[in-house]
């Protein structure tokens, strides 16, 4: 059984948890990866990192990881829940978004909270490739989203056996309202710094479907969201490409053994429009901590003894649901 998490009392507080991640006080594993170069139905492609079990070792388990929002298979969290599924003798692979992972996709667009589509083939040529064994799938923060808008479109309809979601921006207006105001505009500040770095070294000074020199003027992600993201990838604006692709309005039909957790204090989202038992299926579970921040979730008592809680408690969920297949 997982242990609940229980913050170390100095280390409760929500910037706090969601800032220890990348302070270097609390070290993921170092994980070699194996990347494949996926051709999408598109003829795009997208960057798999999988971390390979020993030779000759058959896996018990796939599990596959889809990162937040610019992130990768270098996000602690991803190599986290890898090193803990490889414990366990599961083989995981990290799907890059379009554009992510340092690995230019082709076509003249990238990656979005909605973009369902990629994942799901790739879920299906996975599937086939190791058949008879149980898929896994889980999201963190951007990736949360998308999965949980998967796992709704279709049903019963998938290969996963069971899926997570951690700290999902559930409703995408009211995640970019939150950060917004206060000590989260600088979280705000710096993925922006970062998806314009991506938006200048993808499409130079030429874009296609927006004004680069604008672009760059933005300040927030509902200006950016309108100005790149929704025109980008086919919305009208950012109205239409929150209201499309907020995950919560997906969830009650779900019908993969699913766990959500999410910090009750995570600076991304008000809990006021946190998903209740009344937006989810039977098949989900909602597990919504007091503390953790946003993907941050560490415990121990100080410095040089600290460790994530989030890889082993996920694996716990996967492992409960990895019977074999009949």
């Amino acid at each position: 059984m997982s242990q609940p998490f229980r913050p170390t009392p100095w280390l409760a507080h929500h910037h706090v948890q969601t800032l220890l991640p990348s302070l270097g006080w609390v070290r993921a594993p170092d994980i070699r990866w194996d990347r494949e170069v996926f051709r999408l139905p598109d003829s795009d492609t997208v960057a798999l990192d999988w971390h390979p079990l020993p030779p000759n070792q058959p896996p018990t388990a796939v599990l596959v990881i889809l990162h937040g929002l610019e992130g990768s298979s270098e996000s602690s969290y991803a190599r986290g829940i890898a090193d803990e599924a490889y414990r366990r003798g599961w083989l995981s692979v990290v799907l890059h978004a379009r554009d992510c992972g340092g690995h230019p996709n082709t076509m003249p667009r990238r990656y979005h909270a909605g973009e369902t589509s990629d994942p799901g083939g790739v879920f299906d040529v996975i599937s086939d490739r190791y058949a008879n064994i149980p898929l896994f799938a889980c999201g963190y923060s951007l990736g949360g989203n998308t999965l949980l808008k998967y796992l709704g479109e279709r049903g019963g309809n998938t290969p996963i056996r069971a899926a997570a979601a951690v700290s999902v921006p559930f409703d995408l207006q009211g995640a970019a309202d939150s950060v917004s105001y206060g000590f989260s505009k600088l979280y705000q500040w710096y993925l922006m710094r970062n998806m314009k770095k991506s938006l200048v070294r993808k499409f130079g000074r030429d874009p296609v479907a927006f004004d680069l020199a604008a672009a760059l003027r933005t300040r927030t992600f509902e200006e950016f969201d309108d100005m790149v993201t929704a025109p980008m990838h086919g919305f009208t604006g950012k109205d239409d490409y929150y209201s499309r692709c907020s995950s919560k309005q997906f969830m009650r039909d779900i019908r993969v053994p699913t766990t959500v957790i999410h910090a009750l204090d995570d600076p991304f989202i008000s809990r006021s429009l946190l998903p209740t038992d009344g937006d989810i299926s039977d098949s989900v579970t909602l597990e919504y901590t007091e503390h953790g921040g946003h993907v941050g979730f560490v415990q121990g008592p100080m410095p040089g003894k600290l460790s994530f809680w989030l890889p082993e408690r996920l694996c716990w969920h996967f492992e409960r649901m990895s019977r074999p297949v009949e």
